[in-house]
């Protein structure tokens, strides 16, 4: 028998990350802080507060953690945020002599945790009774509105596609892991390098291609050990 959905924890998880969204996005709340680091951790730090409020509320368990079903947490840790972080930051260097980039990218990390908590640790695993198309539609679709970019354009079009892709894939990280350091280093993927190079193309293939690499090498390991 399959479990029932809570959506009354799904709306009270939306308001919440929704309205902090719009205080922190659409108003002046954020115009009293120097700190642009923090600034950009403040806004997207709805979904992690709506995740955490109906964790509490209704007492549920995160089935994603830090760690996810990695025997240690050094193992994700170093493979999706150390990897990214030394890659970008090391190109940085030999290029232009300088490693300013560090923040930004740690930055990005963080703020696509702060998202993951909420889309894939709780809205995923809540709507996990439904068929796996309507999760991803879903989903996608409160990710997208959550961004409360509305115009009518076809970057617009293209960015819910990303979103719907996204949706998927990260999905299939976070059931394959359950690792929330994993989930949020894909979700940072469309985020690292703002500007498309050749060096940046090059990082973003090269970090695919490891990733995916290791999740097909640790999904057939897992299944050996199974049998």
């Amino acid at each position: 028998m399959r479990p029932k959905i809570n959506y009354f924890a799904i709306i009270i998880f939306y308001i919440i990350a929704v309205f902090l969204r719009y205080l922190t996005n659409k108003t002046n709340l954020l115009n009293g802080i120097s700190s642009e680091f923090l600034k950009v951790l403040l806004r997207g730090i709805g979904p992690t507060i709506g995740a955490v409020s109906v964790f509490l509320i209704f007492k549920i368990k995160p089935v994603l953690t830090l760690k996810g079903n990695y025997k240690k947490i050094p193992i994700p840790f170093l493979l999706y945020w150390i990897l990214p972080i030394t890659f970008i930051v090391g190109a940085e260097y030999l290029i232009k002599g300088t490693i300013s980039s560090f923040v930004t990218v740690s930055a990005i990390l963080i703020y696509g945790l702060l998202e993951e908590i909420g889309w894939r640790g709780f809205l995923q695993r809540a709507l996990q009774p439904l068929p796996q198309y309507l999760n991803v539609l879903i989903v996608a679709t409160l990710w997208f509105i959550w961004h409360l970019n509305f115009d009518l354009t076809i970057s617009n079009l293209l960015f819910f596609g990303i979103l719907l892709l996204g949706a998927w894939g990260i999905g299939k990280v976070a059931n394959s892991t359950l690792s929330l350091l994993a989930v949020s280093a894909f979700h940072s993927l469309n985020n690292f390098l703002p500007e498309i190079n050749q060096i940046s193309l090059l990082i973003l293939i090269s970090l695919l291609i490891i990733w995916i690499t290791s999740l097909i090498i640790r999904k057939k390991q897992m299944k050996k050990n199974a049998n």
